[in-house]
């Protein structure tokens, strides 16, 4: 009698490792897109052209212009420690992508677990059907393992002994399990929702509440129509903001993975797919211009030079020293002249001048703190990733900081005897009050900044210390008993 066959050992049988979304977070084809638009912006129109010639020719084209480094890209840890495992038990591991063989021969290299690496190679995109054939031709139907995370892997699953899924929706497990046996998910470590949610930033959308100085400083308050312009124009800096703030987290992708802190930002992180900033960024900054046209020309051409400005710091002011803060401080005061081109509001040159000092100041802080965290620091000398300062020019950075600061002190101590102010004000020299309160808080921002103790932003450290909250309140009791109440 001939021997009853037996099923192979699972050892025995190989393990086909999808990359994209899989093995790591992120995808290749994306990360390439985005590296290739910064580095040239017209870049998106030769991608057209390229993409007219088949997916797997436009993958190989950005390969080619890109260089992605493996070491900082976002892997699913939890998959990647079973890989070992696997490995160490004696299986034979297999890379097969959609990605380009240029790029996804690096990322194989450098998670140390492949014998073979199956990618694009510019004629042919290897996913779904065509990955399918493939490792039929070389395992035989249901002679092999596969892990991926999409529903383009269910071509490949249909075809598999075992679906092992990762980072996929329960949807896509069932899915899997009704094509193949149903090997080990791994559950997606973030929900896209909340991922998305802290993406948008809304914490920083307190800054856009600058808007109503020029009402609240005019003694204006009691004017709805002005109120409701000013409302409009708090949401259509809202929507610009999170708009940039994709955009340049988008661009910012290597830098962040770098840093201690801003590695856990949802796209450089992998918790958010690269395509819906590049969707999502746009769409939003495009409402936000079109809800400009209905307040006013002059409106949207405040808008526009917002705009201006945060697209020039994201490709190329942030790395230019000084400039950077500069330019930060200025994106603060525009949102001071919006609120007055909102309203009609005639302008106050005390106003922007204080403005001008005392934002120049927490935008120093800002880049304090970050310089004074950066883990490339290593001597007085050394270049910070992705800007224009070393690691000596802190002291140099507080100095410029809290000499700011003490300016915007100066500036609102002179508005106090000026003409303009017996006009608003029944008490104007009680205004003096306020100088104290600023400088304390100032310094105290200053000295939590040197001690290690500030957020990287210093509004997200004001929406949180219950020691801002007091000096507003007292500076707000001040103005209060300076009407003459």
């Amino acid at each position: 009698m001939p021997p009853t066959p037996t099923a192979p050992r699972e050892s025995q049988v190989p393990l086909v490792v999808d990359l994209d979304g899989t093995l790591i977070k992120t995808d290749l084809f994306w990360e390439s897109f985005i590296r290739a638009l910064k580095q040239n912006p017209l870049c998106i129109f030769a991608a057209l052209f390229w993409w007219t010639r088949g997916r797997a020719f436009l993958k190989k084209k950005l390969a080619g212009r890109v260089t992605i480094k493996p070491a900082t890209l976002p892997y699913n840890e939890s998959f990647l420690k079973f890989l070992r495992e696997q490995k160490n038990a004696g299986r034979k591991i297999i890379l097969a992508t959609a990605s380009d063989f240029q790029i996804a021969m690096p990322v194989a290299r450098h998670a140390g677990v492949f014998d073979e690496v199956l990618a694009s190679d510019g004629e042919t995109n290897l996913r779904s059907a065509a990955k399918l054939k493939l490792l039929t031709e070389k395992f035989g139907e249901r002679g092999f393992d596969y892990a991926g995370n999409s529903s383009a892997d269910l071509a490949v699953w249909g075809g598999a002994r075992e679906a092992i899924v990762v980072n996929a929706s329960p949807s896509l497990v069932k899915k899997a399990s009704d094509r193949a046996k149903q090997g080990r998910a791994f559950e997606p470590d973030a929900g896209w929702s909340s991922a998305l949610l802290r993406s948008l930033r809304p914490h920083q959308w307190v800054k856009n509440a600058i808007v109503f100085v020029p009402v609240i400083a005019a003694h204006k308050l009691n004017e709805t129509s002005l109120l409701l312009r000013d409302g409009q124009a708090f949401l259509i800096f809202c929507l610009c903001a999170s708009g940039v703030y994709l955009v340049n987290d988008l661009l910012d992708l290597d830098a962040d993975r770098r840093h201690p802190a801003k590695k856990n930002r949802p796209f450089a992180a992998g918790d958010l797919p690269l395509q819906t900033g590049l969707i999502l960024g746009p769409a939003l900054l495009l409402a936000g211009l079109l809800l400009a046209v209905q307040l006013s020309w002059l409106f949207v051409g405040v808008v526009a030079v917002y705009l201006l400005l945060t697209t020039s710091y994201s490709w190329w002011v942030k790395r230019v020293a000084l400039l950077d803060v500069f330019v930060l401080a200025g994106l603060y005061t525009i949102r001071l002249i919006a609120g007055h081109a909102a309203t009609g509001i005639v302008y106050s040159s005390w106003l922007l001048m204080f403005s001008m000092f005392i934002f120049l100041s927490l935008a120093l802080v800002k880049r304090y703190v970050e310089l004074a965290g950066a883990n490339e620091i290593e001597s007085d000398k050394s270049a910070i990733a992705g800007r224009g300062y070393v690691a000596g020019d802190l002291e140099m950075v507080a100095s410029l900081g809290t000499g700011s600061g003490y300016l915007a002190a100066l500036v609102l101590a002179l508005y106090v005897n000026s003409s303009q102010v017996t006009t608003l004000y029944a008490h104007p020299n009680l205004l003096l009050l306020i100088c104290p309160l600023l400088l304390y808080w100032i310094s105290r921002v200053w000295l939590l900044a040197h001690r290690g103790h500030m957020h990287d932003d210093p509004v997200v450290f004001a929406l949180k210390d219950a020691g801002s909250y007091i000096v507003a309140a007292l500076a707000l009791f001040v103005l209060w008993l300076a009407t003459g109440h």
